[in-house]
């Protein structure tokens, strides 16, 4: 009998981002036509526009989307795990996450060395956020300090995949 090893155990996921959870709500991201599953890999020249996220989730309780690279600067020196790519606050439930308020604006990946891991975090907020401080840099954010500071509890769904530097091309 084959037995099922969670992809975020696998990807290290589960200990370097987030404490283990168990997912409650269905979340499907996209980067254009391309679906982001758990471990697959992203070129970076598509993740110029955020990605289109939706999930279930209830539709009077607001969630909370953060997404971070834990792997910055390099996976073998990860000195500014994690860093924050994009954060959005008070997402109604069973909608997508252009509804929420952008609370750190998107930015795109830009993996210099090796492959890094990028990862999608969902919260369920137990009340509006609102108006909040944002971080005051990216590098060295804490996902865990972040949902402990707004009392967002364990995530209710995660997403990761893997992203590496694109060849350029060189004319001769």
């Amino acid at each position: 009998m084959a037995s099922f090893v969670d992809p975020l155990v696998v990807g290290c996921v589960i200990g370097d981002v987030v404490d283990m959870f168990v997912p409650s709500i269905t979340m499907v991201v996209y980067y254009g036509a391309k679906q982001v599953t758990n471990g697959c890999n992203v070129k970076p020249s598509l993740t110029v526009n955020p990605p289109n996220v939706t999930f279930s989730g209830h539709p009077n309780q607001l969630y909370t989307l953060v997404m971070v690279d834990p792997d910055a600067p390099s996976p073998s020196e990860p000195s500014m795990r994690e860093w924050v790519h994009w954060i959005v606050v008070d997402i109604p439930g069973g909608t997508n996450v252009c509804h929420g308020k952008e609370f750190l604006p998107y930015i795109g990946l830009h993996p210099l060395i090796g492959i890094h891991r990028y990862v999608l975090i969902l919260f369920q907020q137990k009340a509006p956020l609102g108006l909040v401080e944002q971080p005051t840099s990216r590098p060295n954010f804490s996902t865990r300090a972040f949902a402990n500071q707004f009392d967002l509890g364990l995530p209710v769904a995660t997403i990761y995949f893997n992203a590496q530097k694109e060849p350029t091309n060189r004319r001769r």
